[in-house]
């Protein structure tokens, strides 16, 4: 047997073994990462409600300079969302629209990618206080994917994880001016 076919075998048994095992991975995922802000909980929620202000801290936001954005409906209210278009394959193309907020303590959104794949997936961010003027915020996100792409959902901690992380740390430093 030659070595070409033997390396063909090895790679059609992991394969193979990684769509078996693609299907005992459940297909939702969720990605949180929390941070404590030295400010009142008002005025930070205050500040996260604003879309155009994740310009300001959010990684994705920041990776592109030339992105388009475009936004439509009031900004900090329900219905408002927030577009861009990057040529930055890591970003793409998508909306995020405000889908409910309980003032005070929490926004949620939902994410629309067009590009590179299609996919929607929610995302909240949450103010809570801390003790005296601390502030504790979390922002997460969570999605659902399809067989067998859900292997992927094994690795989304770390691959999204980081990037919250970088933008409540950014978020943190703004705030804490």
């Amino acid at each position: 047997m030659s070595i070409v076919k033997k390396i063909l075998k090895v790679l059609a048994a992991i394969i193979i073994l990684l769509l078996i095992a693609a299907i005992f991975v459940g297909k939702e995922y969720a990605v949180e990462r929390a941070i404590i802000i030295n400010k009142p909980t008002s005025a930070v929620f205050n500040y996260v409600k604003f879309l155009k202000n994740q310009d300001y801290y959010s990684k994705w936001a920041l990776m592109d300079p030339n992105m388009k954005k475009s936004f439509s409906g009031v900004d900090s209210t329900v219905g408002c969302i927030s577009a861009w278009d990057s040529e930055n394959k890591d970003l793409g193309k998508g909306e995020q629209e405000i889908k409910k907020i309980t003032e005070g303590s929490r926004i949620d959104y939902e994410l629309r990618f067009e590009k590179p794949m299609k996919d929607v997936a929610d995302s909240y961010m949450t103010t809570e206080a801390a003790g005296a003027d601390k502030t504790t915020v979390k922002w997460g996100i969570k999605g659902r994917m399809t067989y067998p792409f859900n292997l992927m959902g094994l690795f989304m901690d770390k691959m999204m994880g980081g990037d919250l992380e970088e933008g409540l740390a950014n978020l943190k430093r703004i705030q804490e001016k």
